[in-house]
């Protein structure tokens, strides 16, 4: 039944490929299908973990995995600046690419774009909302920006800003260039790991640090013999040992009462398990799931056509 909805024309098609080219269809097929069964996974998963993580304000997050709600800010100091577009911004991804032409296989000029520059900014900018701000790192985020563009030129733009003197939005040219921004009072949704950093909150394990300094000093066999081998014998005893872990013990207290005394402030930033996706997203939360929802639609719509189009050749060369 399913043999009598492919026109035979398309049999015959697939009878006459070579079986370099047959084999190649059908890897490309599968690699399609794989590709789309993970997208819809992933995808999916992200929609989940936005609807299952509760809404928190910045002042009172809990440590830990948090969704926030609020608005984009800069930080006081030199504002971010996109290199293409010089706009300024809270976060910028930008790439540059060259045209080139090449033959393929059957001696066809094609022409293909090459990228030759590109930058996603990590610089850190805040989150605000009524409570309070946060310190956000934009380091490893999935980014959902505000504006998306794309022009042409004929400058390799390899200098920051060069693009104040670009030839026009809508021209050709031998450069392509693309380029993603979230702004200054954007609305802003982000979900990430919270922390405080600073103050109290910043005050790792005495003996841990304390280990970690000592095993640093040993690696260091020259410096750690002029400053505690007391009798010069080259071997440290066990009281010069201890002297050593009583320097090491100053050195790390005096390094936690200057953490303790500069002010805490809170960071929302990466998770270090990387099961926990980093999100930040000028779209609200409800449109941000409708679109991952979509999108893991779109993957199992390609899933299935990919799958039967790959059955239906593996079919065609074992029925005939």
């Amino acid at each position: 039944m399913f043999d009598a909805l492919i026109p035979r024309a398309w049999t015959e098609f697939v009878l006459q490929l070579d079986p370099g080219e047959y084999w190649l269809a059908v890897g490309f097929l599968v690699l399609v299908a794989l590709g789309a069964f993970w997208a819809i996974f992933h995808f999916f998963y992200r929609a989940r973990f936005i609807e299952d993580t509760p809404t928190s304000r910045v002042r009172s997050a809990a440590q830990g995995y948090v969704e926030l709600n609020g608005v984009g800010r800069l930080m006081t100091g030199p504002p971010i600046i996109s290199p293409l577009s010089g706009v300024a911004c809270t976060w910028y991804s930008y790439k540059v690419e060259e045209k080139s032409e090449y033959y393929d296989g059957r001696g066809n000029r094609r022409t293909r774009w090459q990228t030759i520059r590109s930058e996603t900014s990590d610089d850190l900018f805040l989150l605000a909302d009524d409570t309070g701000v946060c310190v956000v790192d934009p380091d490893g985020a999935e980014v959902t920006p505000t504006v998306k563009e794309r022009w042409y030129g004929d400058m390799p733009m390899w200098t920051p800003g060069v693009l104040r003197g670009r030839t026009g939005w809508f021209s050709s040219g031998r450069y392509r260039y693309s380029e993603r921004r979230m702004h200054p009072g954007d609305d802003l949704y982000a979900i990430g790991e919270f922390c405080t950093v600073g103050g109290a909150q910043d005050l790792p394990n005495t003996e841990e640090e304390m280990r970690q300094l000592l095993a640093q000093w040993k690696r260091d066999q020259v410096t750690l013999h002029a400053r505690f081998d007391s009798n010069n014998d080259g071997v440290i005893s066990s009281d010069e040992w201890e002297k050593a872990r009583q320097a090491a013990r100053r050195e790390v207290l005096k390094a936690q009462r200057e953490r303790v005394s500069g002010s805490a402030f809170n960071v929302l930033r990466k998770p270090k398990d990387d099961h926990f996706p980093y999100l930040l997203s000028v779209l609200p939360q409800d449109e941000l799931v409708r679109r991952y929802r979509w999108f893991a639609g779109g993957g199992l719509a390609l899933f299935l056509l990919a799958g039967a189009i790959c059955s239906w050749l593996l079919a065609v060369r074992v029925t005939h």
